[in-house]
């Protein structure tokens, strides 16, 4: 039973990743992205790696994915489509995904996979915690707060990069006098309360 839930979550993911990265609609692409790392969650559910499975879906599909979709929609280009790149482009990433898969696959069967005896020893959430926000040796503090704040930076430049053209066109208003012999004047709009 697990392999046929293995293979369909596969099927799912490889035909979602294949729709995200052809859709021509950026929205269409982040929520195809969106079921492909749900895909990913189920994988990890599969194999009983809960909190993996759990930050998978609260930090990936569940912040990355609405932060895409919100900074998508925050600057109306819900339908916008992307455009397409030329076919030396094409050929170049082709030629790129076909040897990252070649050194993949070589990789993967040069190795020895053994059977390793599993142990009872498990991990608890409360162990994990302790972990992150520790300041002692193995502890994670400095990593999770640096991870935090360099995501609050990518979604202040996402809204600064998405605003920007568009405020500029907003703060000004051109006026044409005629008795000025067709000069343009710009003066600051009046904002409306």
């Amino acid at each position: 039973m697990e392999q046929i839930v293995f293979y369909i979550l596969a099927l799912i993911m490889i035909v979602m990743a294949i729709a995200s990265v052809s859709s021509r609609k950026m929205l269409r692409s982040v929520v195809y992205l969106l079921f492909v790392l749900i895909g990913i969650a189920g994988i990890y559910f599969l194999v009983d790696y809960n909190f993996l499975a759990a930050v998978q879906l609260t930090v990936y599909a569940g912040g990355i994915v609405v932060l895409i979709i919100f900074s998508v929609l925050l600057v109306h280009h819900m339908e916008m489509e992307m455009e397409i790149a030329k076919r030396s482009k094409q050929v170049l990433t082709g030629l790129a995904s076909l040897i990252g898969l070649g050194v993949f696959l070589t990789a993967i069967y040069s190795h020895d996979f053994g059977v390793v005896e599993n142990t009872l020893t498990t991990t608890t959430t409360a162990e994990i915690g302790m972990g992150l926000l520790s300041y002692g040796a193995g502890g994670f503090i400095l990593p999770f707060e640096v991870i935090s704040v360099l995501l609050l930076a990518s979604m202040i430049g996402a809204i600064v990069i998405a605003r920007g053209a568009k405020l500029e066109n907003e703060g000004t208003e051109t006026v044409v006098k005629p008795e000025m012999e067709k000069k343009t004047v710009v003066k600051p709009k009046k904002e409306k309360i």
